[in-house]
Protein backbone atom coordinates (compact mmCIF):
# COMPACT_ATOMS: atom_id res chain seq x y z
CA UNK A 1 0.00 0.00 0.00
CA UNK A 2 2.77 2.47 0.96
CA UNK A 3 4.52 2.08 -2.43
CA UNK A 4 1.42 3.54 -4.14
CA UNK A 5 1.46 6.72 -2.10
CA UNK A 6 2.81 9.85 -3.77
CA UNK A 7 5.39 12.55 -3.20
CA UNK A 8 3.85 16.05 -3.17
CA UNK A 9 5.92 19.13 -4.08
CA UNK A 10 4.57 22.50 -2.93
CA UNK A 11 5.93 25.74 -4.35
CA UNK A 12 6.52 27.66 -7.54
CA UNK A 13 5.78 26.97 -11.17
CA UNK A 14 6.90 29.61 -13.64
CA UNK A 15 8.00 30.15 -17.22
CA UNK A 16 11.74 30.01 -17.88
CA UNK A 17 12.98 31.66 -21.09
CA UNK A 18 16.42 30.29 -21.96
CA UNK A 19 18.74 31.90 -24.49
CA UNK A 20 21.52 29.65 -25.81
CA UNK A 21 24.89 31.26 -26.64
CA UNK A 22 28.17 29.74 -27.80
CA UNK A 23 30.08 30.68 -24.62
CA UNK A 24 29.45 32.28 -21.24
CA UNK A 25 29.06 36.00 -21.96
CA UNK A 26 31.56 38.46 -20.56
CA UNK A 27 30.25 41.34 -18.48
CA UNK A 28 28.87 44.29 -20.52
CA UNK A 29 29.34 42.39 -23.78
CA UNK A 30 26.88 41.58 -26.56
CA UNK A 31 26.39 37.94 -27.56
CA UNK A 32 24.55 36.43 -30.49
CA UNK A 33 21.74 34.14 -29.36
CA UNK A 34 21.98 30.77 -31.12
CA UNK A 35 18.52 29.62 -30.04
CA UNK A 36 15.81 30.27 -27.52
CA UNK A 37 13.41 27.94 -25.75
CA UNK A 38 10.59 28.36 -23.25
CA UNK A 39 10.13 25.72 -20.59
CA UNK A 40 8.18 25.25 -17.39
CA UNK A 41 10.30 26.12 -14.36
CA UNK A 42 10.17 26.82 -10.64
CA UNK A 43 11.95 24.79 -7.97
CA UNK A 44 9.02 22.66 -6.81
CA UNK A 45 7.75 22.17 -10.36
CA UNK A 46 11.21 21.09 -11.57
CA UNK A 47 11.63 18.65 -8.70
CA UNK A 48 8.22 17.16 -9.45
CA UNK A 49 9.21 16.77 -13.12
CA UNK A 50 12.37 14.90 -12.14
CA UNK A 51 10.52 12.67 -9.67
CA UNK A 52 8.09 11.76 -12.43
CA UNK A 53 10.91 10.96 -14.87
CA UNK A 54 12.54 8.78 -12.22
CA UNK A 55 9.27 6.83 -11.98
CA UNK A 56 7.94 8.11 -8.66
CA UNK A 57 4.20 8.70 -8.23
CA UNK A 58 4.08 12.43 -7.53
CA UNK A 59 1.93 15.56 -7.52
CA UNK A 60 2.51 19.31 -7.62
CA UNK A 61 0.68 22.00 -5.66
CA UNK A 62 1.05 25.62 -6.73
CA UNK A 63 -0.64 28.41 -8.65
CA UNK A 64 -1.28 27.80 -12.35
CA UNK A 65 -2.62 30.13 -15.03
CA UNK A 66 -4.01 29.63 -18.52
CA UNK A 67 -1.91 32.35 -20.17
CA UNK A 68 1.85 31.99 -20.88
CA UNK A 69 2.66 35.48 -19.56
CA UNK A 70 0.76 35.33 -16.24
CA UNK A 71 2.04 37.50 -13.39
CA UNK A 72 1.43 37.96 -9.67
CA UNK A 73 0.01 34.52 -8.96
CA UNK A 74 -0.60 33.94 -5.25
CA UNK A 75 1.39 31.35 -3.30
CA UNK A 76 -0.38 28.34 -1.83
CA UNK A 77 -2.10 29.20 1.46
CA UNK A 78 -2.87 27.04 4.47
CA UNK A 79 -6.53 27.31 3.48
CA UNK A 80 -5.72 25.78 0.08
CA UNK A 81 -3.62 23.09 1.70
CA UNK A 82 -6.29 22.14 4.23
CA UNK A 83 -8.41 20.78 1.35
CA UNK A 84 -5.74 18.21 0.41
CA UNK A 85 -6.34 14.56 1.30
CA UNK A 86 -3.09 13.82 3.11
CA UNK A 87 -3.72 10.08 3.11
CA UNK A 88 -2.52 9.82 -0.51
CA UNK A 89 1.01 11.05 0.28
CA UNK A 90 4.10 9.49 1.87
CA UNK A 91 6.35 12.56 1.47
CA UNK A 92 5.65 16.29 1.13
CA UNK A 93 8.37 18.70 0.01
CA UNK A 94 8.13 22.47 0.46
CA UNK A 95 10.15 24.98 -1.53
CA UNK A 96 10.65 27.81 0.98
CA UNK A 97 8.47 30.76 -0.03
CA UNK A 98 5.59 32.27 2.01
CA UNK A 99 6.95 30.89 5.25
CA UNK A 100 4.21 31.90 7.69
CA UNK A 101 1.66 29.96 5.65
CA UNK A 102 4.03 27.05 5.01
CA UNK A 103 4.73 26.58 8.72
CA UNK A 104 0.97 26.27 9.30
CA UNK A 105 0.74 23.69 6.50
CA UNK A 106 3.54 21.63 8.03
CA UNK A 107 1.83 21.85 11.41
CA UNK A 108 -1.26 20.33 9.79
CA UNK A 109 0.89 17.42 8.63
CA UNK A 110 2.38 17.07 12.11
CA UNK A 111 -1.13 16.88 13.55
CA UNK A 112 -2.06 14.25 10.95
CA UNK A 113 1.11 12.26 11.73
CA UNK A 114 0.48 12.34 15.48
CA UNK A 115 -2.55 10.10 15.02
CA UNK A 116 -0.69 7.45 12.99
CA UNK A 117 1.84 4.71 13.74
CA UNK A 118 5.39 5.69 12.81
CA UNK A 119 5.57 3.63 9.61
CA UNK A 120 2.51 5.40 8.14
CA UNK A 121 3.57 8.98 8.81
CA UNK A 122 4.30 11.51 6.08
CA UNK A 123 7.92 12.64 5.76
CA UNK A 124 8.39 16.42 5.50
CA UNK A 125 11.26 18.02 3.60
CA UNK A 126 11.97 21.72 3.12
CA UNK A 127 14.29 23.63 0.82
CA UNK A 128 15.94 26.81 2.10
CA UNK A 129 17.54 28.23 -1.03
CA UNK A 130 17.24 32.02 -0.96
CA UNK A 131 19.07 34.35 1.44
CA UNK A 132 15.89 35.73 2.99
CA UNK A 133 15.65 35.96 6.76
CA UNK A 134 12.02 34.73 7.05
CA UNK A 135 12.90 31.47 5.27
CA UNK A 136 15.19 30.44 8.13
CA UNK A 137 12.08 29.73 10.21
CA UNK A 138 11.79 26.50 8.21
CA UNK A 139 14.96 24.91 9.62
CA UNK A 140 13.21 23.16 12.56
CA UNK A 141 10.24 21.94 10.51
CA UNK A 142 11.76 19.38 8.12
CA UNK A 143 12.61 15.73 8.64
CA UNK A 144 14.97 16.46 5.76
CA UNK A 145 16.28 20.02 5.26
CA UNK A 146 18.03 21.10 2.06
CA UNK A 147 20.11 24.24 2.62
CA UNK A 148 21.76 25.96 -0.34
CA UNK A 149 25.34 27.04 -0.90
CA UNK A 150 24.17 30.68 -1.02
CA UNK A 151 22.44 30.46 2.36
CA UNK A 152 25.44 28.67 3.85
CA UNK A 153 27.74 31.45 2.65
CA UNK A 154 25.33 34.03 4.04
CA UNK A 155 25.92 32.49 7.46
CA UNK A 156 29.69 32.69 6.89
CA UNK A 157 30.46 29.07 6.01
CA UNK A 158 32.91 28.28 3.22
CA UNK A 159 32.14 24.60 2.64
CA UNK A 160 29.25 22.16 2.91
CA UNK A 161 30.92 20.45 5.86
CA UNK A 162 31.28 23.74 7.74
CA UNK A 163 27.68 24.66 6.97
CA UNK A 164 26.24 21.37 8.21
CA UNK A 165 28.18 21.46 11.46
CA UNK A 166 27.32 25.12 12.00
CA UNK A 167 23.64 24.92 11.10
CA UNK A 168 22.66 21.52 12.48
CA UNK A 169 21.61 23.03 15.81
CA UNK A 170 18.80 24.80 13.91
CA UNK A 171 17.07 21.60 12.77
CA UNK A 172 14.80 19.47 14.91
CA UNK A 173 15.97 16.40 16.79
CA UNK A 174 16.43 13.44 14.48
CA UNK A 175 16.45 15.46 11.23
CA UNK A 176 18.80 15.20 8.25
CA UNK A 177 20.52 18.36 6.98
CA UNK A 178 21.82 18.30 3.39
CA UNK A 179 23.96 20.82 1.53
CA UNK A 180 25.02 20.58 -2.13
CA UNK A 181 28.07 22.63 -3.11
CA UNK A 182 28.10 22.56 -6.93
CA UNK A 183 31.31 21.01 -8.31
CA UNK A 184 32.44 20.06 -4.77
CA UNK A 185 29.58 17.53 -4.48
CA UNK A 186 27.24 17.34 -1.51
CA UNK A 187 27.31 16.53 2.21
CA UNK A 188 24.70 15.36 4.69
CA UNK A 189 24.53 15.21 8.47
CA UNK A 190 22.07 13.16 10.49
CA UNK A 191 21.31 12.63 14.18
CA UNK A 192 24.17 10.16 14.59
CA UNK A 193 26.66 12.98 13.93
CA UNK A 194 28.22 11.10 11.00
CA UNK A 195 29.09 13.42 8.12
CA UNK A 196 28.39 11.80 4.74
CA UNK A 197 29.87 13.06 1.47
CA UNK A 198 29.47 12.43 -2.23
CA UNK A 199 31.74 13.82 -4.91
CA UNK A 200 30.20 15.58 -7.90
CA UNK A 201 29.76 13.73 -11.20
CA UNK A 202 30.32 16.37 -13.88
CA UNK A 203 29.25 15.59 -17.46
CA UNK A 204 31.77 15.35 -20.30
CA UNK A 205 30.49 18.67 -21.60
CA UNK A 206 28.71 21.28 -19.49
CA UNK A 207 25.53 22.29 -21.33
CA UNK A 208 22.74 23.43 -18.96
CA UNK A 209 22.97 23.89 -15.19
CA UNK A 210 19.47 25.37 -14.83
CA UNK A 211 17.53 23.21 -12.38
CA UNK A 212 20.51 21.10 -11.30
CA UNK A 213 19.74 21.79 -7.63
CA UNK A 214 16.08 20.86 -8.10
CA UNK A 215 17.24 17.65 -9.81
CA UNK A 216 19.54 16.86 -6.87
CA UNK A 217 16.75 17.41 -4.33
CA UNK A 218 14.31 15.25 -6.28
CA UNK A 219 16.81 12.42 -6.68
CA UNK A 220 17.61 12.41 -2.95
CA UNK A 221 13.90 12.40 -2.09
CA UNK A 222 13.30 9.61 -4.62
CA UNK A 223 15.93 7.40 -2.99
CA UNK A 224 14.97 8.08 0.62
CA UNK A 225 11.26 7.64 -0.07
CA UNK A 226 11.72 4.28 -1.79
CA UNK A 227 13.42 2.30 0.97
CA UNK A 228 12.21 -1.13 2.05
CA UNK A 229 11.25 0.38 5.38
CA UNK A 230 9.60 3.69 6.10
CA UNK A 231 11.79 6.76 6.40
CA UNK A 232 10.79 7.27 10.03
CA UNK A 233 11.84 3.74 10.98
CA UNK A 234 15.13 4.13 9.09
CA UNK A 235 15.89 7.22 11.19
CA UNK A 236 15.72 5.08 14.34
CA UNK A 237 18.37 2.64 13.07
CA UNK A 238 21.41 4.62 12.07
CA UNK A 239 23.37 1.75 10.53
CA UNK A 240 20.53 1.24 8.03
CA UNK A 241 19.77 4.93 7.75
CA UNK A 242 23.41 5.88 7.13
CA UNK A 243 23.69 3.50 4.18
CA UNK A 244 20.45 4.77 2.70
CA UNK A 245 21.56 8.37 3.09
CA UNK A 246 24.88 7.69 1.35
CA UNK A 247 23.02 6.05 -1.52
CA UNK A 248 20.64 9.01 -1.74
CA UNK A 249 23.44 11.58 -1.71
CA UNK A 250 25.46 9.76 -4.37
CA UNK A 251 22.43 9.21 -6.59
CA UNK A 252 21.49 12.88 -6.23
CA UNK A 253 24.94 13.99 -7.36
CA UNK A 254 24.97 11.49 -10.23
CA UNK A 255 21.60 12.54 -11.65
CA UNK A 256 22.23 16.27 -11.14
CA UNK A 257 25.64 15.95 -12.83
CA UNK A 258 24.18 14.07 -15.77
CA UNK A 259 21.39 16.67 -16.09
CA UNK A 260 24.03 19.39 -16.61
CA UNK A 261 25.08 17.56 -19.80
CA UNK A 262 21.83 18.19 -21.71
CA UNK A 263 19.12 20.81 -22.09
CA UNK A 264 16.01 20.48 -19.96
CA UNK A 265 15.05 17.26 -18.19
CA UNK A 266 13.95 14.75 -20.82
CA UNK A 267 17.31 13.00 -20.79
CA UNK A 268 16.98 12.02 -17.13
CA UNK A 269 14.87 8.94 -17.84
CA UNK A 270 17.51 7.73 -20.31
CA UNK A 271 20.36 8.33 -17.86
CA UNK A 272 18.76 6.40 -15.00
CA UNK A 273 17.44 3.43 -17.01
Amino acid sequence: MDEQKKVLCVGLVCLDIINVVDKYPEEDSDSRCLSQRWQRGGNASNSCTVLSLLGAPCAFMGSLATGPMAEDLPDVTVENFSRVNLHQFKWIHWEGRNVDEQVKMIQQVQMYNSKLPQQQRITVSVEIEKTRQPLYQLFPYGDVVFVSKDVSRYFGFQSAEEALKGLYNRVKKGAILICAWAEKGADALGPDGLLIHSDAFPPESLVDTLGAGDTFNASVIYTLSNGDTSFHLIMRHFEVYGGSLQDALTFGCQVAGAKCGFHGYDGISRVTN
